[in-house]
């Protein structure tokens, strides 16, 4: 069998496996490294260290593959329904995440089966499956690969697609015939991503300070969120898609067929308020499988507690209340600033309550703070 039926019995393969995309490249290195170096530089990876760990890792594939000598791009398409509209106590999920499922668990069987398609016809085949874990900068492969170009928004963009789909990549010692680049640029004059970015996180063009992001700020920031982006965040509690959503080329694709990415309403939107109540082991078996477990329980009810008080509902106060007393001091701070969101006495009669008992430094700093903001809600002439 020569390279290219090699190729085209792969690529087809990966159709039938339920891949949108599929392209091929050479496994080199990437033409984007002198970028990811400035952005590291510049502390733009936030607290994100897995990417200066690995920094020289980037350099090339054979850091993710011993002699790799080809990289098949796969795109795979998760775009579903149109978000419902949030209410009180509600909370917007990314998209991505809809399903419910860990699409990272749904895409590498996929990548397996296509890997023992491949040694099936090169028994001595050495592959590596990659989906966003590993060194390897899947963008800079997947233009190369001529998939698509990469937008103002630094995600891949695709005429048909838009940037609804998840990249992967399977690595190989095999040599497969290599696809086109893709050299254009179709986003023009267009700013609508970088101009509707909630919290100004882009730079310049193609350029994110991830510090500033809302879907890191909600999915690997591990801290308590700084102060002026909270309120910027809206109802977002797992990501974001306003950079995708305002985007034209997004206007175009069709929803995905496929079953594994059919949108759960129990994530679309997320209901908040429960959240609170749940014991350990409900919250762990209800999102351990999931995306939504990436920033662990602690990590979600802050951003709950965010949204909750940015939607000022009154409603709201039994959980962040419940939130107040958590054994996390992350949720407990997180809770007390959406309290303070609220112009209501019993919200202050609970922020002064806990501030007798609190201990925690950080924690006593948010209550106050939240006390000072509530009090001049309510009566801005007792200040």
């Amino acid at each position: 069998m020569t390279s290219a039926q090699l190729t085209e019995s792969l690529k087809s393969e990966a159709t039938r496996l339920g891949f949108a995309l599929v392209g091929v490249c050479p496994a080199v290195a990437p033409a984007g490294l002198g970028r990811l170096r400035e952005w590291l530089d510049r502390g733009y990876s936030g607290q994100m260290d897995y990417f200066q760990r690995r920094r020289e890792a980037y350099e090339h594939p054979s850091s993710v593959l011993d002699g790799a000598r080809s990289i098949l791009m796969l795109g795979t398409q998760y775009l579903s329904t149109e978000p419902r509209p949030t209410s009180a106590g509600q909370g917007r999920v990314s998209r991505y995440a809809w399903s419910g499922f860990n699409y990272h668990d749904l895409i590498h069987h996929r990548m397996e089966l296509l890997i023992q398609n491949l040694k099936r016809q090169e028994p001595a085949a050495n592959c590596r499956a990659v989906i966003d874990t590993a060194p390897l900068m899947e963008r800079d492969f997947a233009a190369f690969a001529g998939l698509g170009w990469q937008g103002k928004n630094t995600l891949l963009l695709n005429k048909s697609l838009g940037s609804w789909f998840f990249l992967s990549a399977l690595l190989t010692d095999v040599a497969l015939q290599g696809d086109p680049p893709f050299a254009a640029d179709h986003c023009g004059t267009c700013t609508a991503c970088l101009d509707a970015c909630p919290t100004a996180a882009f730079v310049q063009p193609q350029v994110l300070d991830a510090n500033r992001c809302i879907s890191y700020l909600t999915i690997e920031h591990r801290s308590s969120i700084p102060t002026e982006l909270r309120a910027r965040m809206g109802d977002w509690v797992f990501g974001c898609d306003v950079c995708q959503d305002v985007c034209p080329w997004n206007r175009k694709p069709e929803p995905t067929s496929d079953p594994g990415f059919c949108a759960s309403k129990e994530l679309d939107p997320l209901k908040l308020d429960e959240l609170f109540f749940l014991t350990d082991e409900q919250f762990r078996a209800r999102f351990r499988k999931t995306p939504l477990w990436r920033p662990r329980r602690r990590g979600l009810l802050r951003n709950a507690a965010i949204a909750l008080g940015n939607q000022h509902a009154r409603s709201s106060i039994p959980a962040l209340s419940r939130g107040l007393i958590d054994p996390e001091p992350l949720v407990r701070g997180a809770c007390a600033w959406a309290l303070g969101c609220m112009a209501d006495r019993a919200a202050t009669t609970l922020l002064g309550d806990r501030l007798a008992q609190e201990s925690d430094t950080e924690v006593r700093a948010e209550i106050e703070a939240a006390l000072l903001k509530s009090t001049a809600q309510r009566d801005p002439a007792a200040l």
